[in-house]
């Protein structure tokens, strides 16, 4: 059963592209028809390709890696992260960061100098420092905050992109495509679909198409989530009846994990 309906996607105006003269004609495919010089979207194939994006979604949560959503237009940025921090996975909804997936160690950098900060304001020698250098930690711990505070527990590069426009965010997108990490996106009538791996044709100006749209995506997330959860629970109910070939795959696994945190302590030492 699809996860969401063509009346829905109505409602919230998904369906509305852009002019017909500020096309991208590598959207053809998911037009529907054209009225009053303004494309209108397909539904049924976004019913499709909103599955097609769930369910990879889904998997990724599963297996405990993350997925960086990006919205910074102003329609977006709100809903975004309301909708994302709920299932507490990262976002960027203040200016992309030029260089955040290419040059992530300085990004880690940065959120720990933010944690740091964090940490001298409940130091005792906290008190002993001036007004003036209280202000100015102050206003440059703001700044971070502002900027990288939805990515202070992102401690290895994502293993997924979920972008609200393609257009907006190519910066963030170009880097996705450079280091090999899977996009998922709304596309509207004037973007490039080429540029993305799962594409969700939808009108991407509209606030709730995108509310519904991300809805979705962060449902999936959620059951990913508890499907993890619920098979950790099963896995530790039969360690008291252990067979060798559960054995092997639990030391596999404890193995994984331990080189994941050896990665991560590296990125944050470059």
């Amino acid at each position: 059963m699809p996860r969401t309906n063509f009346q829905e996607l109505l409602d919230a105006g998904a369906h509305f592209g852009h002019l017909k003269r500020k096309w991208n004609p590598n959207m053809e495919p998911y037009i529907f028809m054209e009225k009053n010089g303004i494309h209108i979207i397909d539904l049924q194939k976004t019913i499709v390709k909103i599955d097609e994006a769930a369910n990879a979604i889904k998997q990724i949560a599963k297996s405990g890696r993350k997925v960086l959503f990006v919205a910074t237009k102003k329609q977006a940025k709100e809903l975004v992260a309301e909708l994302v921090s709920d299932v507490n996975m990262p976002y960027v909804t203040e200016r992309w960061p030029g260089g955040m997936l290419t040059n992530f160690p300085t990004i880690r950098k940065a959120v720990k100098k933010m944690n740091s900060i964090e940490k001298m304001g409940k130091d005792a020698a906290w008190d002993n420092l001036s007004k003036r250098e209280k202000l100015q930690i102050t206003r440059q711990h703001a700044k971070l905050e502002k900027m990288l505070g939805s990515i202070s527990d992102l401690s290895r590069l994502p293993a997924a992109l979920f972008v609200v426009d393609v257009m907006k965010e190519k910066i963030a997108v170009r880097e996705a495509q450079r280091l090999g990490i899977p996009v998922f996106a709304m596309v509207d009538t004037n973007s490039n679909p080429e540029d993305v791996d799962f594409v969700i044709p939808a009108n991407d100006d509209a606030s709730q198409s995108i509310k519904l749209i991300v809805g979705e995506m962060t449902d999936a997330i959620r059951e990913g989530l508890n499907e993890r959860k619920h098979e950790k629970e099963a896995a530790e109910g039969d360690e008291s009846a252990e067979t060798p070939k559960k054995a092997k795959k639990k030391a596999k696994a404890k193995t994984e994990e331990k080189a994941e945190k050896e990665e991560e302590a590296k990125t944050d030492k470059e």
